[in-house]
Parts: structure tokens; C-alpha cells; sequence
């Protein structure tokens, strides 16, 4: 017979905690969820994630891409995002020295549910200027 734990034990308090830490808790301040938040949806790291769901690409070539980046901001960008293993860095030991980025399985599946925000923005991108020019700050400046 397999004994069972009551609700409320020591045990079962135990494990529904470790659970909640490796699930992470975005609202509890102190969960490292909220630096992989930022990562991914800062305004870099979703500007990266979506680029890198078309294809490889070189550094420089993200940097084209992605207009208005820095080389210092797409560098801590790339590195954060690949320390979260959402993205893969490639070098290759070539004259003139290559390095490819990619996403990785689970950076493809965030980058995927990041791109169907960014195309809902896009595709309302007239309501939301609509409701900014009907915003009564704006209103008062004008």
C-alpha cells in the first residue's frame, strides 16, 4: 500500500515550493525569471529573437538588420541571450575569423510567440497612434 501525503504536510509544502522555483514566479521579486524577462523582451532582445527566426546571421549582419543598435548594446544583447540558451554563437576558425548566430530550440520558441506580438503591434500600430493622439495629455499640449 502506498502511503499518501496529506495536504498541508511538511513534505508536500516542500515540494510545491521546489516546484514553484524551478517553474519561477515572475511577480516574486527575487526570481531569477525576471532577468530572463528582461533579456528576452528587452528592446534589443526582441528585435534579435525575431531576426534570428529568419535565418543564421553574422554580427554584422544583425547589426544591419536591426536598425538603430549600437555594436556595444547587440554585443551585451547577443551575450545574455545566449548565457539564457536562447541563442547559439558559432565561431570558426577561418582567416578572416566567422562567427554565426542562431537560435536554439527553445530561443525559436520564444522568438515565436515574441513575433506574433511584434505583428499584432505592426498590424495596430493605427490604433495605438489613434488612441495616443486621444489621450488627454496630448490633448493639453497641443
Amino acid at each position: 500500500m502506498v502511503e499518501r501525503k496529506k495536504p498541508g504536510t511538511l513534505a508536500t509544502k516542500l515540494a510545491q515550493a521546489r516546484k514553484k522555483r524551478e517553474q519561477g514566479d515572475v511577480l516574486e521579486p527575487m526570481c531569477p525569471s525576471r532577468s530572463v524577462l528582461e533579456h528576452v523582451t528587452s528592446r534589443w532582445g526582441v528585435m534579435v529573437l525575431v531576426s534570428l527566426l529568419e535565418d543564421t546571421h553574422r554580427f554584422s549582419e544583425l547589426r544591419r538588420k536591426v536598425g538603430g543598435v549600437s555594436e556595444k548594446m547587440l554585443a551585451q544583447t547577443l551575450h545574455a541571450l545566449e548565457e539564457d540558451g536562447f541563442v547559439l554563437r558559432q565561431a570558426y576558425a577561418e582567416i578572416p575569423p566567422r562567427v554565426d548566430y542562431s537560435l536554439t530550440p527553445m530561443g525559436r520558441q520564444v522568438a515565436e510567440r515574441l513575433e506574433a506580438l511584434v505583428d499584432w503591434i505592426e498590424e495596430n500600430m493605427s490604433y495605438v497612434l489613434e488612441a495616443r493622439d486621444q489621450h488627454p495629455t496630448r490633448k493639453r499640449a497641443s
